[in-house]
């Protein structure tokens, strides 16, 4: 067995919840070993060795300056690892299957919205194909009917269903999400992690979800990553079946665990 395929240990909580088993194993997507982040003198990420399998959903959250949005931001090879290495599933170059999400949609102002969907079209994937991959993208987001609008109609929770479909048009492996609901009033944030969960249990691409919100996280994830100084502090697997009853016991107790040790844990410098 390589490195690349070894998988990190994690806590074991998976027997917390009475009748509930862990899923089958799974090939990595990706794998941080040793990985570590330098800006000039200060150091961000301290020796990460993190494993996520194919078509997982892992969040990561922390304090503000933990690092988790540097950890993301290597994982879309937006910034490279100062020490260790980023292994791909096959590709250790592989990171043009990895697409990014932020908080702000980012739309182009002077396209319509099926244009702003067709921007995360590339080479072959253009043409009349693309097109159809695009409006059919929009109509998964449930916006069908405004391909032809400019974004500055349409509203903030309207706008990151654009910025979702233009991510995943392009057929990713990995979706990278960078708070990208954080700007969102309570009941679209709850519609947008509902449609967010839909469309990855049916495209069955691996996500991973920064987030300083742990009830969001432990809705959402199959394993939660809690990042402290740079550093790993805890990887708890969330093993309550989808779909999950927002409130329930299970996920209560789970996210107190996890707010436990948020609330002790000691705040970064460096996002």
């Amino acid at each position: 067995m390589t490195a690349f395929a070894q998988q990190r240990p994690v806590p074991a909580f998976r027997d917390e919840i009475p009748g509930v088993t862990s899923a089958p194993a799974r090939e990595p997507a990706f794998r941080f070993e040793g990985v570590s982040k330098r800006f000039g003198d200060k150091t961000v990420l301290h020796g990460i060795d993190l494993s996520v399998a194919a078509g997982e959903f892992v969040a990561i959250v922390g304090k503000s300056g933990c690092g988790k949005s540097t950890l993301l931001r290597l994982l879309a090879g937006l910034e490279k690892p100062s020490g260790g290495r980023l292994h791909h599933a096959g590709d250790a170059d592989a990171r043009g299957d990895t697409r990014i999400m932020f908080q702000e949609p980012r739309l182009l102002p002077w396209a319509r919205v099926l244009a702003n969907v067709e921007v995360g079209l590339t080479g072959a994937r253009l043409g009349s194909e693309g097109r159809d991959r695009a409006q059919g993208l929009l109509a998964e987001v449930g916006l069908a009917d405004r391909a032809k609008e400019w974004p500055s109609v349409l509203s903030g929770g309207q706008r990151q269903r654009v910025a979702l479909a233009r991510a995943l048009v392009g057929r990713p492996k990995i979706l990278a999400l960078d708070e990208p609901l954080g700007a969102l009033d309570a009941l679209t944030r709850i519609e947008m992690q509902q449609l967010l969960e839909r469309i990855w249990r049916q495209q069955g691409f691996t996500a991973v979800l920064v987030t300083h919100d742990v009830s969001e996280a432990v809705a959402l994830a199959d394993r939660v990553i809690v990042i402290d100084s740079g550093r790993v502090a805890l990887d708890l697997p969330i093993p309550v079946p989808r779909p999950r009853r927002r409130g329930s016991p299970e996920l209560a107790r789970l996210e107190g665990r996890l707010l436990d040790l948020l609330l002790g844990s000691t705040n970064g410098q460096e996002s």
